[in-house]
């Protein structure tokens, strides 16, 4: 069983209620699920969202979609997306954010199917491809290990942390490329008005002519009009890791 586990809120601190912001007229998270209900492998789709009154805007998102729907903790962000692939039943889960509204299904398929292909307990999206298309394929035992062990700040609320630090325990895939270019510089997820102002200038110009446009027409579209790029330039997409791992210091001896 290949669950996909979203992970979504309204609460976000940087730029509070996101997912619910209207692209082309529909929530940013009906966007993203349009998207990503494409993908070839996978068995399952499921949001984990909060277990918080203003979540259940979130959740009805998720229900129109006809997804399913988790609901549990919003801090202990490891503890809701192992509950919900418990739920799920699943053997391998396959982790994305709701902030990634430019996801590409045959990204997803293509890290999957690099997992699948493996003897691994962890992969993630080939490492010269835009931040925003972030895709972490790993084993349900691997992430039950992490849940009954993680003590960390950064562990807790970023899901994949305790397996990338203990390359002891798991088996954790290289990085990998694939294809030709570098196109890691590049920020497609929504963490500021700016982000968002991105995405949705992206979709505004490949949406109309063909909704499934993938990540070789947005590629193509920045190669055309390169000053889009301007928009969000400088941010990271990772901001929010810096500052768990912030917090971990507290923590550490």
């Amino acid at each position: 069983m290949i669950a996909i586990i979203i992970q979504a809120r309204v609460g976000s601190t940087r730029l509070p209620g996101k997912i619910l912001k209207p692209i082309l007229g529909e929530p940013m998270l009906t966007r993203m699920l349009e998207r990503v209900k494409r993908a070839k492998k996978l068995d399952v789709i499921v949001v984990a969202t909060t277990d918080k009154p203003e979540d259940d805007a979130t959740a009805q998102i998720a229900e129109k979609a006809g997804v399913g729907v988790f609901r549990g903790d919003e801090q202990d962000v490891l503890d809701r997306c192992y509950k919900a692939a418990r739920e799920a039943s699943a053997d391998i889960v396959v982790r994305l954010t709701g902030d990634c509204p430019l996801h590409d299904p045959a990204v997803i398929d293509e890290v999957v199917e690099h997992f699948l292909t493996g003897t691994l307990d962890y992969t993630h999206t080939p490492a010269n491809y835009p931040e925003g298309l972030d895709t972490e394929v790993f084993s349900f035992t691997a992430l039950e290990r992490a849940w009954k062990n993680a003590t960390l700040p950064s562990e807790r609320e970023h899901v994949t942390p305790y397996i990338r630090n203990h390359p002891e325990l798991f088996r954790i895939d290289r990085e990998w490329r694939s294809g030709s270019g570098d196109y890691s510089k590049m920020h497609w997820s929504v963490d500021t008005q700016d982000d968002f102002n991105f995405v949705t200038k992206i979709f505004e110009q490949l949406y109309p002519v063909n909704s499934s446009f993938n990540k070789g027409d947005v590629l193509a579209l920045l190669a055309q009009h390169p000053k889009l790029l301007e928009i969000n330039k400088g941010g990271t997409g990772y901001e929010g890791l810096e500052k768990s791992l912030e917090e971990d210091k507290k923590f550490l001896p």
